[in-house]
């Protein structure tokens, strides 16, 4: 089933989305891992806790929401050669995300101390978090904008340009951080405001370079005159993607934000630990992610070709290699825990270094079945079918996990670490039921 040339397209499109979706996400880590070596489980629960929430929101609205209809709608049309439906659908997309971008950096900017407040941040946290949260948003307005240019390269199949512009964000933020935080070659030395504005200014360098090539060298382009023009059935069509998708994933994040608020409840130390956890945890989701944005490219393209079995075989591709690297991470998180964990905090803080090394060895059960639950559905998604993935994310986070997670924790009041495997039963729930629907709905289109 799996031949040399699907494998290879796989590749060529997944391991570049792969190492772009991994870079974009040590944005979070560099900015977790040196605010803890400043300033200990106060920073890290600060910035963690703010990433967290604002991360939710661009994920819902935009990453996975705009950006993956405008993927979707733009893989279809570039595979079956309507270019001109291609680049509307890029502007319309662009206009639509630009709107939502503009509204939550602004919300997360003017309201960051209710915000906060509300996920039960209180004294040295709150103020470090109100900080952060201000100042990294500015920039992130940024990055979503670029998000959206980023989907419509992937939609056409590029995803090296994208994995560039994620290395060029890292090295201008980690640069940065060290220079900022701790305050070295003259600057002073700012802390937390230091890694928020290192952020800001690596989204917004990233942002110029994206803006640069999609004017001067991108196959498909945002032109204005679809803006201007604007049609109504295109925007529903890609409306109709974007709706559902958005809500599977706020599903998802909404419902991991609730829980992080529910961990604050324990305590500070279980706190930091489950941020790290988290944090860590974040990486191994980006083989998941990346080749499950290869599927949603390929099968679109297939299906915009109406080759619905190569589709498969391409969809099935991408979960075989997805979940091979996921098991390679659910390996390193039994085998090196304390390791990985210490690098985020001090070594002085070995409590919340052991705590955080058992949650991490727990987290390493869900990586498999996360693998073929992202992977498959991004499948789904390249097929134009968004809410399936839905459906089965919103029963496994607000019917499993949260009931569990507030019985867990408020009713028992037992350890952090619970937490983790009631995760775990989430995902592997997901993986099942997404791989049986996925057989389902492929079998119907045939």
């Amino acid at each position: 089933m799996f031949n040399k040339n699907t494998i290879k397209d796989v590749l060529r499109l997944a391991l570049p989305a792969v190492g772009e979706m991994a870079l974009y996400m040590m944005v979070w880590v560099f900015d977790t891992m040196m605010v803890g070596q400043y300033g200990g489980k106060i920073a890290v629960s600060a910035v963690g806790l703010s990433s967290e929430i604002v991360y939710t929101f661009i994920n819902i609205f935009i990453s996975i929401g705009i950006c993956i209809a405008i993927t979707s709608l733009v893989a279809r049309k570039y595979g079956a050669k309507d270019y001109h439906s291609a680049e509307e659908f890029a502007s319309i997309g662009f206009l639509v995300g630009l709107l939502i971008s503009l509204t939550i950096s602004i919300i997360m900017f003017t309201f960051s101390e209710n915000i906060l407040k509300i996920a039960q941040a209180r004294g040295e946290v709150l103020t470090f978090g109100i900080i952060y949260m201000k100042v990294v948003s500015i920039g992130l307005f940024f990055n979503m904008l670029l998000a959206i240019f980023n989907g419509v390269f992937r939609g056409y199949g590029n995803t090296k340009i994208p994995l560039l512009i994620s290395a060029l964000i890292n090295i201008v933020n980690l640069s940065l951080d060290y220079v900022l935080i701790f305050g070295k070659f003259g600057f002073p030395e700012m802390g937390v405001r230091g890694a928020a504005l290192a952020t800001s200014i690596a989204e917004f360098s990233g942002f110029i370079f994206a803006l640069i090539y999609m004017i001067k060298k991108s196959k498909i382009k945002i032109k204005i005159k679809y803006v201007k023009s604007l049609n109504k059935n295109k925007l529903l069509s890609l409306l109709k993607l974007a709706i559902p998708s958005s809500m599977q994933e706020g599903s998802v994040s909404i419902c991991r934000l609730l829980s992080t608020f529910m961990v604050m409840h324990i305590g500070a130390t279980a706190f930091a630990a489950n941020q790290i956890t988290t944090t860590i945890e974040s990486l191994s989701f980006m083989p998941g992610w990346g080749f499950g944005i290869a599927a949603t490219t390929l099968v679109g393209h297939k299906i915009g070709e109406k080759n619905y079995k190569k589709a498969k075989e391409y969809a099935f591709t991408c979960t075989l290699f997805g979940t091979i690297f996921m098991t390679l991470c659910a390996v390193l998180f039994l085998v090196c825990p304390k390791l990985l964990i210490s690098l985020f905090i001090d070594s002085a803080e070995k409590e919340v270094i052991h705590l955080g090394a058992l949650c991490l060895m727990i987290a390493s059960i869900e990586q498999i079945p996360m693998g073929i639950s992202l992977v498959l559905g991004g499948s789904l998604k390249g097929s134009g079918n968004t809410t399936t993935p839905f459906k089965i994310s919103f029963v496994s986070s607000w019917i499993i996990r949260l009931p569990l997670m507030f019985y867990f924790i408020y009713i028992l009041k037992v350890s952090v670490i619970y937490v983790w495997f009631i995760t775990s039963l989430q995902w592997l729930f997901e993986g099942i039921v997404m791989f049986f629907m996925f057989k389902k709905y492929f079998k119907s289109l045939e």
